[in-house]
């Protein structure tokens, strides 16, 4: 059962009606209907995502991980961390007050910088464990490069392993650009050599991630969630 009903979600948020609809059938097909989690979005904001603002790429994602979290949370908002040299925002998206809320936040927001993991790792891991919650969390950690510091970004990776989150990366931009090479070695991290469980996915959403469908984006979000989960439960991490 969703943690948030149908009902509710057509009253307080119909335009995210189909995309519930759609997670949930995911959710159900990997073996995740009835899960409760928290789900945190996290955005790049660097200079080079400036396209994916302006043509709503970067809302149509906040609107399809709120679809998702509604199933898996039920306060009906995602924490949401934009990054960019430094952590730009930490604030949050409600279903009752969804649409346009990424332009809102980024009107507020300064320059927009380079490009640095870790730091906006470190502010999911902090509001995780301020939360006091026990439930497992899904991360989907959207971006369209490498960082400034890689070792500084698998270091946290590898620190975070030993704690219930699960990293979704998400690359926007092109599959076969250079830029996602870091991304890729990051989910290939040896387990147990450099981490206890294996915490992290990425695909790419290519250079439209508007045009990847609801049900294609929602495979991929929490495909795999339930082996890791397996593997979190068997050490004691969940």
């Amino acid at each position: 059962m969703a943690a948030i009903s149908l009902t509710k979600v057509q009253e307080t948020a119909p335009a995210l009606v189909n995309l519930y609809k759609s997670a949930g059938v995911s959710l159900t097909k990997h073996g995740l209907d009835g899960l409760r989690a928290a789900v945190y979005l996290v955005v790049d904001y660097s200079g080079s995502m400036k396209p994916y603002y302006k043509d709503g790429s970067v809302q149509a994602l906040a609107d399809r991980v709120l679809g998702l979290s509604a199933h898996l949370d039920d306060d009906g908002t995602v924490p949401v961390v934009f990054f960019s040299t430094d952590v730009d925002a930490e604030t949050e998206i409600a279903l009752a007050d969804h649409q346009g809320r990424i332009d809102r936040i980024v009107a507020g927001l300064g320059h927009m910088g380079k490009t640095s993991y870790h730091l906006a790792m470190d502010a999911v891991i902090d509001h995780y464990l301020d939360s006091g919650t026990t439930e497992p969390a899904l991360v989907v950690f959207q971006t369209d490069g490498g960082p400034l510091n890689k070792l500084a970004a698998e270091r946290y990776l590898c620190k975070a392993a030993k704690l219930p989150l699960f990293w979704q990366f998400i690359g926007f931009g092109d599959p076969s650009g250079k830029q996602f090479d870091f991304l890729r070695k990051l989910d290939e991290l040896a387990v147990p050599d450099k981490r206890v469980v294996d915490n992290a996915g990425f695909f790419h959403a290519g250079e439209d991630p508007r045009e990847v469908s609801d049900a294609e984006l929602y495979d991929r979000l929490v495909g795999e969630f339930p082996k890791w989960l397996v593997a979190a439960r068997a050490r004691g991490i969940v």
